[in-house]
């Protein structure tokens, strides 16, 4: 029989002690281009787990395989990654409730480091999962208040939220939280729609396809900040568009970004936003349903998914107060594809986010 090396068992058990048992341990400091070490970490807490020290198929699926904290436990906490499991606003196919777990479990294949961008987000930033708002499947108007209420205590706390939904109805009360801080918004939307209508069944003013319309009545969404890309699909009638050309909402529809290209529309969006304080919401179904068919109003004809990466890349130095990526509905695209689309804009998303804090911040 071969003789048992205690020395090796000692140092395998205390990796497992460490790693697994404890395994928001932060490991080594993630290095940059050709090995030269990055900033290190703010915090020790607010790392993600290595796969290099538990595979990224084990373990219990969080967002980018960050520690998760409640909001009260969330202490010195830049960014917020926060689950919204409803789609009451869903007037076709329903199913973006299950978005926000699939999303999780996908977003363990996200690696730490932007090649392009140059940035590990992680180590500019401290960014946790903060588990998922509270909502109820049976109410519209109770889930969008408590929506509210939740975001609130976000933003009373400093942290900037990075939503995963859900449908788009969930965006509003996002809104209206970050609006009451900051006032009016800018707002950059990649869409399939324009999610500016005004009623559904005869009345019903709260929907999917209605956020934006109630956010600029409310005085919380600016107009002539706000930036619509890519657009396409039916319309009902003629005059859907009025509305939104009458209050100044920029709309560029696909044909345009494709007639344009995608820098000169981005380009053009980054001006037309400015300076001030802003929102990025990106709507799955922006993307061709040959990349993203879990979704619940696919329109073909849409973005693949390098240029809708190269476009959110685009984005950085935009002071954005919060973003959010919607509408992954895991029943439609059992094999996660959409939800991969979705957690990769996730990590471009926490990108920008976590470098204009570190701007802010200094």
């Amino acid at each position: 029989m071969a003789k048992l090396n205690i020395t090796y068992l000692n140092r395998k058990y205390r990796y497992i002690n460490l790693h697994i048992f404890q395994p928001y341990a932060s490991d080594k400091v993630s290095r940059g281009k050709r090995g030269k070490p990055m900033t290190k970490p703010k915090s020790e807490i607010y790392q993600p787990l290595s796969s290099d020290v538990v595979p990224r198929y084990a373990g219990i699926a969080t967002f980018m395989r960050l520690p998760q904290v409640s909001l009260e436990q969330a202490t010195d906490l830049d960014i917020g990654i926060i689950g919204v499991p409803w789609d009451g606003g869903t007037t076709n196919r329903a199913g973006a409730r299950h978005g926000p777990r699939q999303v999780r479990e996908m977003s363990a294949l996200m690696r730490r480091y932007h090649p392009v961008l140059n940035i590990s987000p992680y180590e500019i930033a401290n960014c946790a999962d903060l588990g998922d708002a509270p909502v109820n499947p049976l109410e519209i108007v109770g889930t969008l208040d408590g929506l509210k209420a939740h975001y609130q205590q976000l933003v009373g706390r400093g942290i900037t939220p990075l939503s995963v939904g859900g449908d788009h109805l969930v965006t509003l009360p996002i809104l209206r939280a970050l609006a009451e801080r900051h006032g009016p918004l800018g707002m950059i939307q990649f869409d399939a729609h324009s999610d500016l209508w005004d009623v559904y069944f005869g009345g019903s003013k709260y929907a999917h396809g209605t956020p934006f319309r109630r956010a600029i009545e409310e005085g919380i969404l600016d107009p002539n900040r706000l930036v619509q890309i890519g657009l396409r699909g039916g319309l009902y009638s003629a005059e859907d568009n009025d509305w939104a050309v009458e209050q100044g909402v920029h709309q560029f529809p696909i044909e345009a970004v494709e007639e344009q290209g995608c820098d000169a529309v981005l380009a053009e969006a980054l001006r037309l936003v400015g300076a001030g304080p802003a929102y990025v919401t990106f709507d799955i179904d922006c993307l061709d349903p040959a990349h993203a068919p879990g979704t619940g109003t696919p329109e073909v004809g849409g973005f693949t998914t390098l240029q809708a990466q190269r476009m959110l890349r685009r984005l950085r130095g935009v002071n954005f107060v919060g973003a959010d990526v919607v509408e992954v509905s895991p029943p439609f695209d059992p094999g996660g594809a959409t939800a991969l689309a979705g957690a990769t804009m996730l990590f471009e998303l926490i990108c920008l986010l976590a470098e204009r804090r570190a701007l802010a911040t200094g």
